[in-house]
């Protein structure tokens, strides 16, 4: 059988700590800034963890299954 490959649009997008936990980019940086407060903004630079309910189908989409 051959390896399972990544799905690397999902890779670009996530990444597994070393705890094994999922990072992932705060939504709301894409446009309409200028409505947005600074103090928003930064803590929008911050990454966030991915929920229980999507660690799952996260893992599965980034091996491929």
């Amino acid at each position: 059988m051959s390896k399972m490959k990544t799905r690397k649009s999902v890779a670009k997008r996530f990444k597994i700590t070393a705890k094994g936990k999922i990072k992932r980019p705060s939504a709301g940086r894409g446009h309409l800034l200028s409505s947005k407060s600074r103090k928003r903004k930064r803590h929008l630079r911050r990454g966030a963890l991915v929920s229980g309910a999507d660690y799952k189908r996260i893992i599965s989409a980034l091996i491929g299954r």
